[in-house]
């Protein structure tokens, strides 16, 4: 069920709190987490219930693990559970793809499997996989079911994110947190909903159909013009920002109304001034698992800078297939693995520990944003387009390349190039210059770890953007009911409800 689907909004949202808010009446811990774990699990199963099955076995099966852990001790017992874990992601999500590939080096015709996806298989075997480790090395004195249970399949975090770690929302699990500050939660949490399913809805959906028009026709084999190749690399970066975007948002809301909070997972990465800095910004959850539990383990920064680049490549290669089974997204984690390895290069043996600056702190600034900014563009290409030749296509028509393109098949793209070219300004203002929803409601612990996020997050310092800072008020109810609305009557007037991209990894 997709968060901004009417579905969710009018007939699953509306009883799943009025019963919950029962429930915390009634004072009923357990009663709260089993009727969380009931609603997640129709929330999954809207989907598809056959797939329900393969969670529910999951789930099973790794606290059955996390007890023999307990029990044992065994390390051997940690790697087999790894190991069955990434084995059940590897075969549903890359089966065919080694399948195809192998039929194309040996010629061969060996049959596709035609697996179907389950969704969010990705997201809930990390936090598994993290739950058996924690359970190893001693941070999980014990958990019983239901919480272990409500930890993995919780809805807001379930299908898209963020990763969490037990440690985040299991201590959580509790009567207390359920029954604190009611109003300010579903103030709080109504406001990060409504926000993010504006971003979506208007603002990310708003100009996908230039991204897809681009990237539909470059597929075809179709030269390029200058202009539409820019429309559709630039239309996909702000889609995919304010997607991902409005979804964190959405999920942090959800959560909240609950009194559950969630860590932060996307915090302005095209504010970023490097590379480095963009994946402390973007899919803040993911990009931490892959440090502590595949760039620490192949030796980080430890053995030299050969080493350290090599593990800096091999870790964003794996992101990249984590985010599917594509060639296109394995070249997009490389090129972010030499993106990083340059970074590193840059800051430690050209920069190194010099203190003058060469150019006035703003120009470098804006020169610093505008590369990292392009160079996050560029890769954006290769993980949008279906293939190389149709990222190719695009990549050529960028930087003029281009070798005569049929201008009458892109007329009906560039004749939307005037409103395309005033809704990128507009994007942009809200990117660069206005907080974001983490900043809007700061002074209301949006996040796990808020200090941390306060001391990290861009400083709100123009006068101006202070009247961005939420607080329970009239005004700023009338405000966020209106940007509520408008998302509520543009999905009536969506053609095909779309969904999140990030549902498809």
């Amino acid at each position: 069920m997709v968060f901004s689907s009417l579905e969710f909004i009018y007939l699953f949202l509306p009883p799943v709190l009025a019963v919950f808010f029962i429930l915390r009446h009634m004072q009923w811990e357990k009663g709260i987490i089993w009727w969380l774990i009931a609603a997640s699990l129709a929330f999954y199963a809207w989907w598809s219930p056959l797939h329900l099955i393969l969670l529910l076995g999951s789930v099973g099966i790794n606290y059955g693990l996390h007890r023999l852990i307990l029990k044992t001790g065994s390390k051997r017992i940690l790697a087999f559970g790894i190991a069955a874990n990434l084995a059940t992601l590897a075969y549903f999500k890359y089966a065919d793809f080694l399948i195809g590939n192998f039929n194309i080096i040996t010629g061969s015709e060996a049959s596709l499997l035609n697996i179907v996806l389950p969704l969010a298989i990705s997201f809930f075997t990390f936090q598994q996989i993290s739950f058996l480790y924690d359970t190893y090395v001693g941070e999980i004195a014990e958990c019983d079911f239901a919480k272990y249970c409500l930890f993995v399949v919780f809805f807001p975090q379930l299908i898209a994110g963020p990763i969490v770690l037990q440690k985040h929302t299991i201590p959580q699990f509790i009567l207390p947190v359920f029954r604190q500050r009611a109003l300010v939660n579903l103030s709080v949490g109504s406001t990060l909903f409504m926000i993010g399913l504006f971003k979506k809805i208007v603002l990310a959906d708003g100009v996908a159909p230039v991204a897809n028009a681009v990237y539909g026709l470059a597929e075809t084999g179709q030269a390029v013009p200058f202009e539409a190749a820019w429309m559709g690399a630039l239309a996909y970066s702000f889609q995919i920002y304010f997607d991902f975007s409005g979804y964190c948002d959405m999920a942090l809301g959800l959560a909240r109304m609950f009194g559950i909070r969630l860590p932060l997972n996307f915090n302005s990465p095209y504010k970023a001034l490097n590379i480095v800095d963009f994946w402390r910004r973007w899919h803040i959850t993911l990009s931490t698992f892959l440090r502590n539990f595949l760039y620490i383990p192949l030796g980080g920064n430890r053995k030299g800078p050969v080493r350290r680049y090599v593990n800096l490549g091999a870790t964003m290669l794996l992101g990249g297939l984590w985010h599917g089974a594509s060639w296109n997204f394995v070249f997009w984690g490389l090129l972010h693995g030499l993106y990083l390895a340059a970074n590193n290069f840059w800051s430690t043996f050209v920069i190194g520990d010099r203190k003058e600056a060469i150019l006035p702190p703003f120009v470098s600034r804006f020169l610093a944003q505008s590369l990292t900014l392009l160079s996050v563009i560029v890769a954006w290409v290769f993980f949008r387009a279906e293939t190389f030749s149709g990222a190719g296509a695009v990549l050529k028509g960028m930087f003029g390349f281009s070798v005569y393109p049929d201008e009458k098949l892109w007329s009906e793209v560039l004749q939307s190039s005037d409103v395309f070219w005033i809704q990128t300004i507009v994007l942009t203002m809200i990117v660069v210059w206005l907080p974001n929803s983490m900043e809007i409601v700061k002074n209301y612990r949006p996040v796990i770890g808020v200090k941390k996020f306060l001391r990290k997050a861009v400083g709100i310092s123009a006068h101006w953007q202070q009247v961005f800072i939420w607080r329970p008020s009239p005004r700023w109810s009338a405000a966020i009911l209106a940007v509520g609305l408008i998302g509520i009557i543009q999905i009536y007037r969506l053609d095909e409800l779309t969904e999140f991209i990030y549902f498809n990894f």
